[in-house]
This record gives C-alpha cells, structure tokens and sequence, in this order.
C-alpha cells in the first residue's frame, strides 16, 4: 500500500510542514523561545535566565515539565513528597521532571540557558512568590 493510499484511508488531520517555528516571549528575568506549534500535544521552550534572576516559586494545576540546564550554572527548588522545598545546583543535560502541583522555582547562579519539554500550556500557574509582583496567570 502506497503513503497516498495509507494517507487517504486514515484520513490524516496534520498536514506535514517544512516551516520553522518560533516565539519569542520576553520575561523579567529572561525570556522564552516557544519552539513547538500551539496546536502539538506537547510544548517545548528555550529559557534564557539573567544571572541573579529567578521564575516564580509557581506550581501547575494541569501541566507537567520537564526541564534541563543546557549552559550556565542554575539552581532548581523542588517541593519533595514532604512538601519541603528542597534547593538543588541542577546538572547540565540532565532532566528534573516537574508533576502536577508540585511547587518549583528556578534561579540563575549564572546565564543560562534551559530546555523545557511539557504537556499543553493549560490550566493555571499559581505563583506563591514571584520578584516581579505577578499574580497567578491563566495559560489557556
């Protein structure tokens, strides 16, 4: 059976395509490059965070992440199963999975520069502590 024939039967919903994507976000601390269309299941970010500068201590009510340290030097502080706050000195190239309500909060020691892979930008971020004075925010 040929793709044309295999295409048709299923009637494909997604059309293929060769076009770069990109959206720059600007942020107090930073920005976001969203790399992923918004009609994908998934999302995926570059962050860039200032040196010095940190994301709210936020949590998500429908999304989950999963972030990585591509350069620089950059702590993560990650609600355990206690509901303590632990702060770790993140690896580079290794990923923190982030679940659903649990509370995390990303500081810059130095530039740097994140991956972020995630289920839909849905739901609502509850900032609990945010240096920029942001409220909780609507995602979709």
């Amino acid at each position: 059976m040929g793709f044309a024939l295999l295409a048709e039967s299923f009637e494909l919903i997604y059309m293929f395509t060769t076009t770069p994507y990109s959206q720059k976000i600007s942020k107090p601390w930073g920005y976001e490059i969203i790399f992923t269309p918004s009609n994908l299941e998934r999302v995926g970010k570059i962050l860039y965070v200032k040196k010095g500068c940190r994301l709210s201590l936020q949590y998500h009510d429908q999304k989950e992440e999963t972030l990585c340290l591509v350069s620089g030097k950059a702590k993560i502080w990650l609600e355990n199963s206690q509901g303590k706050i632990l702060h770790l000195l993140m690896k580079p190239k290794s990923g923190y999975t982030i679940l659903l309500g649990q509370k995390h909060r990303i500081e810059a020691i130095e530039n740097s520069y994140l991956v972020e892979a995630s289920s839909p930008e849905i739901g609502q971020t509850f900032r609990i502590e945010d240096d920029y004075k942001r409220g909780t925010e609507k995602l979709k």
